[in-house]
């Protein structure tokens, strides 16, 4: 992999890793707005990290540690780059975060219809946690 840099995001980022999000993520999330990922980088500025190739946005993970979980979001990488061993080196990356964090446990969401996505979780060492399931409810129209 030629050049490959991962950093965390800056306020002056959002705005390409929304645009980002819609050719390279599945699914949208009711976050996906720039008021609330300059929430995110405000409140964990090392939260979503950024690859990089050539100056390029080429991928994103958001690897979000509250104290006490470690939960990853929104691995995403460009259509054309994949199988390159980029989302491999963001979660690589996330998982040195927690690590360094004291987190024990990585969770990951990922929608059940992105069989391609599934693929990639698992061959990361992740499983499907069949015991769970997520429990969700909107705060706000």
């Amino acid at each position: 992999m030629t050049d490959l840099r991962i950093r965390p995001a800056t306020a002056a980022d959002l705005d390409t890793v929304l645009a980002f999000w819609k050719t390279s993520a599945e699914g949208t999330s009711i976050s996906d707005d720039r008021e609330g990922m300059a929430r995110l980088v405000a409140r964990d500025p090392e939260a979503l990290l950024l690859a990089e190739q050539d100056g390029e946005l080429t991928g994103t993970v958001i690897a979000g540690f509250d104290g006490w979980r470690c939960h990853l979001y929104r691995l995403a990488v460009h259509p054309d780059r994949r199988r390159q061993g980029i989302g491999s080196a963001l979660l690589a990356a996330a998982e040195e975060r927690f690590v360094r964090l004291g987190g024990r446990r990585g969770d990951a969401m990922v929608l059940t219809r992105n069989e391609t996505a599934q693929h990639a979780w698992r061959a990361a060492g992740y499983a499907p946690e069949e015991r769970w399931r997520r429990w969700v409810k909107p705060l706000t129209d």
